[in-house]
């Protein structure tokens, strides 16, 4: 079966058993939205940290789709087909 793959930073991996890429099967196109319930299912911590409690894209957080940010496509409605990649980015602040 085709697969998804979601691609998490450094900073994320410990949130998700320690793991670089995640995957998730898909026979067609999903939503970013139905990819990050996917994925982050079993690892609580890091789905808290991807959404707020409303389930909204936190704003230090950035998911690219082909290269392309979801917040300038159609945000978590944005549609991602197998084989594709998805990154996630966490913003770093500091001074």
């Amino acid at each position: 079966m085709p697969e998804i793959s979601v691609l998490l930073p450094s900073v994320l991996q410990p949130l998700a058993g320690g793991q670089s890429i995640l995957t998730a099967p898909a026979d067609g196109a999903v939503t970013v939205q139905w990819l990050l319930d996917t994925v982050a299912a079993n690892f609580p911590a890091l789905s808290r940290r991807l959404r707020d409690e409303t389930g909204a894209v936190r704003r230090y957080v950035n998911i690219y789709v082909n290269g392309n940010e979801i917040r300038r496509l159609q945000g978590l409605g944005t549609e991602v087909a197998p084989g594709q990649e998805v990154l996630i980015i966490q913003s770093v602040a500091g001074g």
